[in-house]
């Protein structure tokens, strides 16, 4: 047993659920862990994060973020326990019915779903962010797309990328024209693997909430990118315009401004994951992650092919190497051991 081990069984020794049977549960990306407990007694169920606060975690956020979205009547985790020195948190356990899983299974409630995660973004953005959150602006965004040059780009072509300042410079500018508000909180990983349905609800209660500790201030449009271009998984594209037509309709929004947003977000947001996923195999050893490339970049041609997105387009064209099978092996064979 390691010394974290240890740690995690004391934690759950003076809880409610001392002595329950403790099992695995995926992870993410991140350096968290997740586990989920049965209690020998009652039969219940509950999830329990182990977040080391050695390596970079904070169990905090969540507990915030948590907190605000259950207030406004949205299914997040009750925390049924915390250390927040210690860096674990004992949480509802809401299930195993995430989107990824349940659309399979069942495709013809796939656009009942969406509908209910665009419709609980509608009611989240009619509430003010949680004071406090740093704002995910122009500037903080060009930042994260850098990571696209950083190591999708370098990984691809092993050489520094001569054009990375302007282009970074006509995204920046695109951002600020056309996506620059921060006025709502947005959760950042609200997607099909972090979404759980629970048809036992009522209203938007009945899609359940994982993954936000890193939510921030940013622009209404960034979240609905998020789910409708997933990462993971193919959402046909006239369920992602018709959801779009549905937040605007919802909330009045102009739909061509909001569509620039939309695009200019999604560019962001795709160049970002390509350097995400490089990352992911390149430093930390995850090479199933550059399997998910050809999806983001097909997703970022479409972005880049909207009018507004013209400029940044034409400088990406002749810069950024597609992810043909040659590229592809490339950065599997730089992936860490």
């Amino acid at each position: 047993m390691t010394d974290r081990d240890a740690l995690l069984r004391g934690f759950v020794a003076g809880t409610d659920w001392a002595g329950a049977a403790i099992a695995p549960l995926a992870g993410d990306a991140s350096n968290r862990r997740y586990l989920r407990l049965k209690h020998g007694e009652t039969g219940a169920s509950a999830v329990l994060m182990d977040a080391p606060p050695e390596r970079g975690e904070d169990v905090r956020p969540f507990v915030r973020i948590a907190g605000h979205l259950a207030e406004h009547g949205l299914s997040a985790p009750h925390i049924l326990a915390q250390d927040d020195a210690q860096g674990f948190l004992l949480l509802e356990d809401l299930g195993d019915a995430l989107f990824a899983r349940v659309i399979p299974e069942a495709p013809d409630i796939q656009e009942p779903l969406y509908a209910a995660a665009t419709d609980l973004l509608v009611e989240l953005h009619r509430h003010p962010p949680p004071s406090g959150l740093k704002p995910y602006g122009p500037a903080a965004m060009t930042e994260t797309a850098a990571l696209v040059f950083d190591w999708y780009y370098a990984g691809a072509i092993a050489a520094p990328c001569a054009q990375r300042a302007q282009a970074l410079d006509a995204l920046h500018a695109l951002l600020s024209a056309r996506a620059g508000a921060a006025d709502v909180i947005v959760l950042r990983d609200y997607h099909a693997e972090n979404l759980l349905w629970l048809p036992e609800r009522s209203g938007v209660a009945r899609v359940g909430l994982l993954d936000f500790q890193d939510a921030m201030s940013g622009h209404r449009a960034y979240d609905l990118v998020s789910v409708l271009q997933d990462a993971r998984r193919d959402v046909p594209q006239d369920l992602e315009t018709a959801m779009i037509a549905r937040y605007c309709a919802a909330t009045g929004q102009d739909a061509v401004h909001f569509n620039a947003a939309y695009h200019v977000l999604g560019a962001q947001r795709n160049l970002r994951i390509l350097g995400v996923f490089a990352r992911l195999c390149m430093r930390d050893g995850k090479a199933h992650y550059v399997d998910l490339i050809p999806r983001v970049w097909g997703l970022l041609q479409r972005d880049l092919a909207h009018e507004a997105l013209a400029p940044l387009a034409e400088l990406l064209r002749d810069v950024l190497p597609a992810p043909t099978p040659d590229v592809l092996d490339r950065l599997r064979g730089q992936c860490a051991r």
